[in-house]
């Protein structure tokens, strides 16, 4: 600790020193028919100077001698880019004119360049404002299920993390700032994402392969919550909402605030959520998920020292959550069974830029998170998962070498995870990683080119590793007539101890361009090599998983059955990682009332690791004996679905396509659309792969109401894997309804949200639990939020 206070503290130092003169720029920000464009943005790139225009669209700021780019951000216009020459003693003038989009432009903070979702290389989507309020759900993947590209594998409303593209799990990371959020979400998803959306200010998803910037977990993309526990001005601002569902009796308040005073900025948010089971269309007597409640709360606490070239920042974040684990039974018993999840988490940020002739900037990010989950059943801890993880990430940018920018960055991941219970399915393991990655980028006129490579080395240890005794029953079917009681089989395994430890060194390369080969128009392609070591729960997993209805082995572990006899020993096959070669190509048209983004992409992945099923099933791992039944038809009742995870080819490939019509200055209309197939590169169906859909949106924005009407159709899935049931289309019906207006200086809006006005029976194909635990029927929530 005191070598890291001594590398901060010259940190500062270098800091501390800003130029002692400075020069004035100023400009005016109009339309390309000369009106007024108030409240633009104004940013000099790669500083924290900014500021806004007036009432009549001009600006001024106080910068040194230099060359600089201005990036100027405004509401329904296209961002602009200018370069700009600051000499001595002597006033610069900057006139801009901004071009009018239909599709909403928004800067990212997931790269380490800036950027915007049109200018980027890959595909990535920004849900904020007005809009991300009026999604809010309580999870993270049901509030992004709209979105293209994105779906939830829907847990009951109690957890639901996101699938992009079909990939979700150990390949799609969930990251807070841009740092891991360090739960258990990944191993599976009964797991909730410990994540509050209601006090984030916007959530990117980066949909592709992100492992240049993230690392091997990334590679089916990023979703990046993005908020200010770490502020970078001391400007007084807040937000706060409260709103109640009648669905479910959700209450839920939030809140948020960031001011200061000369270089120190605070900031402090919170929320408390509570709600009951969700009730859905009856349906064979059934209107309500059992076990779906759910309690929530936490808060975050953070402080920055802002600089003239920077800031360092510090933040405390606390949540505490109690959730239903729908669909937990023992045979014909249902039990009641809820998670009790803790997480406190230490952040510390830092963005400086320098005055040298080779250093331009250093970002630096650091996470420390203590995470445990327990599964209480009866009033009892049945299983705790525990998760205390470290990060560490250090981006070092150099300045413009022939106009190439770009630089090295040095990332460090610890994982400490522990599942101690009679559901613990995955033994206790370490993972570790180091990674060394390259980017740069440069502008050759209309055509910008990135480039990136990255090399990683990840560990995973474990000890005690367990092949427990296990009672598999094995289904036949005889004369075209299938008795399950008649004709199941008895196997046996063994047990055995011991340590496991691999290495792993995935490897990264990525390729990317935007041609602006006319005026509003460019072609984004992506070309990338991504590598991925299979996680622990993948190869250590052995025992039930209630939560999914499941008995799962991993890859460590395979099947044998010989002259008849069945048994698991370890696997005779070598753990091999994922290795994808991904294509993406999008074509964006962002200028005028009318606009468009359409992708396509091919991702081929070898020794993709998945869940497969098998015939066979395997005992729940509970006592039964207090029941009153007898032994053999007990076994029988208390069994799972054995799912064994194997390594094998994949193919996944499809298309995305959104168009938006700014019919006048209020009215809009939105249609978009997706579809993914994922297969076995031997022909069969990968399981639960999302289903095709096509939505459209009508919108209108007045300065007093605004609303918004959302009509979804989700295609039946009959592209099923083996042992896999199908599932039906279904409509959904979706509209909000806003009421603005202003005491003093407060802005506040009345709104309304109301989701499947038809009361449409839906199961989410993508769900384990698609049975159980269809989606919620009509609800109508109401609240009110202000900002000031």
């Amino acid at each position: 600790m005191k070598k890291l206070s001594r590398i901060m503290s010259a940190l500062l130092a270098m800091s501390a020193s800003s130029p002692a003169f400075a020069e004035q720029v100023q400009g005016k920000v109009t339309t390309n028919d000369g009106e007024i464009i108030a409240g633009a943005a104004v940013k000099v790139v790669g500083t924290n100077t900014f500021t806004l225009t007036n009432d009549q669209g001009v600006f001024s700021l106080d910068i040194k001698p230099g060359r600089y780019e201005l990036h100027i951000v405004a509401h329904n216009f296209a961002h602009e880019s200018i370069e700009l020459e600051v000499s001595d003693n002597k006033n610069t003038q900057a006139n801009i004119q901004l071009d009018k989009s239909a599709i909403e432009i928004i800067d990212v903070s997931a790269t380490p360049f800036h950027s915007s979702n049109i200018e980027s290389a890959l595909p990535i989507t920004v849900l904020h404002g007005e809009s991300l309020r009026m999604r809010q759900a309580n999870t993270l993947g049901d509030t992004l299920s709209k979105e293209v590209g994105v779906h939830s594998n829907f847990h009951g409303g109690v957890a639901g993390t996101p699938i992009i593209r079909g990939l979700d799990g150990p390949r799609v990371l969930v990251t807070q700032n841009g740092l891991d959020a360090g739960d258990a979400s990944r191993v599976g998803p009964d797991h909730a994402v410990s994540t509050e959306t209601s006090t984030s200010e916007r959530i990117e998803v980066l949909r592709g392969p992100a492992t240049l910037f993230y690392g091997s977990g990334a590679i089916g993309g990023v979703v990046n919550i993005v908020d200010e526990r770490i502020p970078t001005s001391t400007d007084t601002k807040g937000e706060w909402l409260a709103e109640y569902n009648s669905n479910n009796e959700q209450e839920l308040a939030s809140g948020s605030f960031t001011s200061g005073m000369g270089n120190i900025a605070v900031h402090v948010d919170g929320f408390y959520r509570e709600s009951d089971n969700y009730q859905i269309p009856e349906k064979n007597g059934v209107d309500e998920v059992e076990n779906s409640a759910t309690k929530s709360n936490g808060f975050t606490l953070g402080s920055s020292y802002l600089l003239d070239n920077g800031y360092v920042g510090f933040s405390y974040q606390s949540l505490e959550q109690e959730y239903g684990i729908p669909g937990h039974s023992h045979g014909d018993d249902a039990v009641e069974v809820y998670a009790d999840l803790k997480q406190n988490r230490w952040q510390v940020l830092s963005e400086l830029n320098f005055d040298n002739a080779i250093i331009k900037s250093l970002n630096t990010k650091f996470a420390y998170t203590d995470y445990r989950h327990s599964e209480i059943e009866l009033g009892v801890i049945g299983t705790t998962f525990d998760n205390e993880s470290l990060e560490a990430r250090f981006e070092l940018l150099h300045q413009d070498v022939y106009d190439w920018r770009g630089g090295f960055s040095f990332h460090y991941k610890k994982s400490d995870f522990t599942a101690v219970g009679a559901e613990a399915f995955t033994p206790p393991s370490e993972s570790e990683s180091m990674a060394l990655a390259w980017i740069e980028e440069r502008h050759f006129g209309d055509v910008l080119l990135q480039l990136g490579a990255r090399i990683e080395r990840t560990e995973i240890t474990a000890q005690k590793v367990r092949l427990p005794e296990v009672a598999l029953f094995s289904d036949h079917e005889e004369d075209g007539a299938h008795d399950e009681h008649d004709h199941r089989e008895h196997l046996a395994g063994y047990t055995r101890n011991f340590d496991v430890s691999h290495t792993f060194t995935p490897i990264s390369l990525s390729s990317g361009l935007v041609w602006d080969f006319t005026d509003g128009y460019n072609i984004g392609l992506s070309l990338s090599h991504s590598q991925r070591a299979p996680s622990a729960s993948e190869l250590l997993s052995f025992g039930p998983h209630i939560g999914t209805r499941s008995y799962e082995v991993g890859a460590l572990f395979s099947l044998h059955e010989d002259h008849g006899e069945a048994h698991f020993g370890l696997t005779d096959h070598d753990i091999v990682m994922e290795t994808a070669t991904n294509i993406d190509l999008s074509l964006r048209k962002f200028k005028g009332d009318f606009g468009f983004i359409i992708n396509a992409f091919y991702n081929q992945i070898d020794d993709y690791h998945y869940e497969q099923a098998t015939d066979y099933s395997a005992g729940d791992g509970h006592d039964h004996s207090a029941h009153d039944h007898g032994a053999h038809e007990e076994e029988e009742e208390h069994t799972l679905p054995l799912y064994v995870f194997t390594a094998k080819d994949v193919t996944l490939h499809g298309f995305e396509a959104q168009a938006i019509w700014q019919i006048t200055d209020a009215f809009s209309w939105k249609v978009q659309g997706d579809i993914i197939r994922a297969r076995l590169d031997s022909g069969s169906e990968l399981p639960r792969t999302p289903p095709a859909r096509i939505a459209t949106e009508f919108s209108y924005q007045g300065e007093v109401i605004s609303a918004d009407l959302f009509v979804s159709h989700h295609f039946e899935q009959t592209h099923t894997a083996s042992l896999e049931s199908t599932t039906n289309s279904y409509v959904m019906v979706d509209a909000n309804v806003n009421y603005h207006f202003n005491i003093s200086d407060y802005d506040l809006a009345a709104y309304l949200k109301l989701n499947n006005l038809t009361d449409e029976y839906a199961q989410v194909h993508t769900s384990f639990l698609k049975d159980l635990t269809p989606l919620a029927g009509r609800s109508i929530a109401f609240g009110l939020r202000g900002t000031f």
